[in-house]
């Protein structure tokens, strides 16, 4: 998925069952990068744009993909729109949707204390290998080695959209040109394929995304404007 993944599996299991558990995950993300890649022509997603696969014979994470993307796109308005940039591009989903995947998979395996890392879309579960909830730090936006917030939780789903790295890359759809306004949104909820479409969503919106995240039903949010503001939900689960 043109990004770095990792995985800290902090359960008190046997080494063996531990590497067959990671071997899973890594195998499904592999699997998804395969299918979702918009950088590989040969696949499903990208033979799916050019009208080579019809939708009665692609896989049903395609189509669940690409019924959640519809619906993303109606509840947000327009804002999140898998083809802003012309062409079908889910990734702003896909992603999310994918570790969320993996972490619903090992939690049923037997693994309740875990933290998936998906280029900073992040599932934790239970507890770190220290019995402490896990602690999330947010990426400064402006300094790479530092956080600006540190979260912590038993239960989270945390996706950041940002343009940090990539520049303006976030489309405002309306307009057909790169977002500003925002340059870090960090969405914290339950499913971490809905928080990342969230995240890149509001990025879209530009300012107006704030007052959208604030009335977002069982979500909090922290933002950082352009401008070097920071403006958080009150019930953001943070550290001491």
């Amino acid at each position: 998925m043109g990004t770095a993944i990792s995985l800290d599996l902090a359960d008190d299991l046997p080494t063996a069952t531990l590497h067959a558990l990671a071997d899973e995950v890594f195998g499904w993300l592999r699997e998804v990068d395969a299918r979702f890649s918009t950088y590989r022509a040969d696949s499903e997603v990208r033979r799916f744009d050019r009208a080579e696969l019809p939708l009665a014979e692609a896989s049903a994470d395609l189509r669940t993909v690409l019924e959640r993307c519809a619906d993303l796109w109606r509840a947000t308005d327009g804002f999140f729109d898998a083809y802003a940039t012309g062409g079908l591009d889910p990734s702003g989903y896909v992603k999310g949707w994918s570790a969320q995947v993996a972490s619903d998979r090992l939690l049923a395996a037997g693994s309740v204390d875990h933290c998936l890392n998906a280029g900073g879309d992040i599932r934790v579960r239970g507890r770190s290998s220290a019995g402490r909830p896990w602690r999330i730090g947010v990426r400064h936006p402006w300094d790479a080695g530092a956080t600006c917030l540190v979260l912590t939780g038993t239960d989270l789903a945390v996706a950041t959209s940002g343009v940090y790295e990539r520049g303006h890359h976030v489309l405002d759809p309306r307009r057909g040109e790169p977002a500003r306004g925002l340059r870090s949104v960090t969405v914290v909820g339950a499913d971490l394929g809905l928080a990342d479409a969230y995240a890149t969503a509001a990025v879209a919106m530009g300012p107006a995304g704030v007052s959208w995240l604030d009335r977002l039903a069982d979500h909090t949010h922290a933002v950082v404007t352009d401008d070097g503001r920071l403006l958080r939900s009150t019930a953001l689960p943070l550290t001491d």
